[in-house]
């Protein structure tokens, strides 16, 4: 009897974990950089490469860092809804634009238009790398003191946009500094 008990519970047991796979989120990616500083960097302007933005620039103020790229196609279905964001003067949005040629950002810019406060260049890839990318589009909600609060993979819609990113981001900035 007791041959054919352990296999049985050994069958329920892998059913179990399985069946517990189904209700997983499949599009939460956890970031190790949530709840602790922003990775240093310090890049280019991309329209001033003699000048450079650093994340300690950013401290004080809540702010958005979106990691896109000319080349990405996704980076383009969420062109849309940044430039809603802007529109709403809520946050400042800086661009990392990751590994892509000058000519290439400007031509992406003129076509989906520029919804960013500022952007910085990514030649290298080193900065994105730091920060733990997995591709693009990826957009990470810093708070006033430099914390990494929380991250979107891929890219961001109407309805993320809606219920989650402008309540973080209101909630953020009542906070103190």
């Amino acid at each position: 009897m007791k041959k054919f008990l352990i296999p049985f519970v050994i069958f329920i047991l892998i059913g179990i974990a399985l069946g517990r796979g189904l209700f997983l989120n499949p599009t939460y990616i956890p970031s190790p950089l949530i709840g602790k500083p922003m990775p240093a960097f310090s890049l280019p302007l991309a329209s001033t490469p003699k000048v450079n933005l650093s994340n300690a620039d950013l401290k004080g103020h809540v702010t958005l860092i979106n990691i896109f790229a000319s080349w990405c196609v996704t980076c383009r279905q969420e062109m849309p809804t940044l430039i809603r964001l802007q529109g709403l003067h809520l946050v400042a949005l800086v661009g990392v634009d990751y590994k892509d040629a000058h000519a290439g950002l400007r031509h992406y810019l003129n076509i989906y238009g520029d919804p960013y406060s500022t952007i910085v260049s990514d030649k290298r890839g080193m900065t994105a790398i730091n920060w733990g990318i997995y591709g693009v589009p990826e957009t990470f909600v810093i708070n006033k003191k430099g914390i990494v609060v929380y991250k979107f993979v891929g890219p961001i819609s109407d309805r993320k946009l809606n219920d989650k990113l402008i309540p973080l981001v209101e909630r953020l900035k009542a906070q103190p500094a």
